[in-house]
């Protein structure tokens, strides 16, 4: 079975549920909530620590730790840092999500200041916003991204090997790549770009199968194929943005191998 494959996404769903890894979050304050359950509904724990007293400790018993920086304060920043050195430590695996970066130049600065003093596994943004990493400006408004840009694969490349990180841009059409491998995923639907908090979701998807697989590349398009398949579903049953959001919690809960396997919309470059 090959690494990067939806045989391989189903079978770490199964791992993530039978484990049930800890997954470490300091992450977004609007979408925390969503964050939380999005995580035990794929079969991980969630755990939102957040205070600099307690975050190393905390993150060194995780098997993954993931770093947002939507609500974004200078103090935060050093508590993720404390926790991501404390999780480099460890080799547990950290997973940043830039929100917003490109937006401001503080946003900017914070996401490389992270990107420079922790080990990213992986670097989870929307197009704009591993656009802006890359160098690329004026992709980005407040958190949303204004399109993606064409150079979109090359720009992901070039940023995953600046920093040693698989970059996932995700958008109508995902993009995750190592550096070498490229992968395109091409499921999901429209309502997640309508709910607030659905990029924080996906990459609370990513490090749960982070936390399972030591293969970042195929964790990452592994938790993103799940949890678009599922936001598949969840359409299906939703008559707008609010039964969506409820909709999307029992489809990941629901979700199971076969489905991954017969629906993956993926393609290895």
């Amino acid at each position: 079975m090959t690494r990067l494959s939806p045989q391989d996404a189903a079978a770490q769903l199964a791992r993530v549920r039978l484990e049930r890894p800890l997954v470490h979050h300091i992450t977004n304050l609007v979408t925390m909530n969503d964050v939380a359950n999005t995580t035990i509904a794929l079969g991980a724990s969630p755990v939102m620590a957040h205070a600099r007293e307690e975050v190393e400790e905390m993150a060194a018993q995780a098997a993954a730790l993931v770093l947002n920086i939507g609500t974004l304060t200078a103090e935060a920043v050093d508590a993720m840092v404390l926790a991501g050195r404390a999780a480099n430590a460890r080799g547990v695996p950290v997973i940043l999500d830039p929100v917003g970066a490109g937006a401001t130049r503080f946003r900017s600065a914070q996401s490389r200041r992270i990107l420079a003093e922790v080990r990213c596994r992986c670097v989870r943004g929307n197009a704009g916003e591993v656009a802006a990493l890359a160098g690329r400006a004026g992709t980005v408004r407040g958190v949303d991204a204004l399109g993606a840009p064409r150079e979109i694969e090359a720009l992901a490349r070039g940023l995953a090997e600046q920093t040693g990180a698989v970059v996932a841009a995700t958008g109508v059409e995902d993009v995750v790549t190592d550096g070498a491998a490229t992968v395109r995923i091409a499921n999901g639907h429209p309502l997640l770009a309508r709910i607030t908090g659905s990029g924080c979701m996906a990459t609370a998807a990513v490090a749960a199968f982070a936390a399972v697989e030591p293969d970042a590349l195929a964790a990452a398009v592994a938790g993103l194929v799940c949890f678009e398949v599922a936001a598949e579903d969840a359409a299906e049953r939703a008559s707008g943005p609010g039964t969506f959001r409820a909709a999307l919690m029992d489809a990941l809960a629901a979700l199971d191998g076969p489905a991954v396997v017969r629906r993956a919309r993926m393609t290895v470059e």
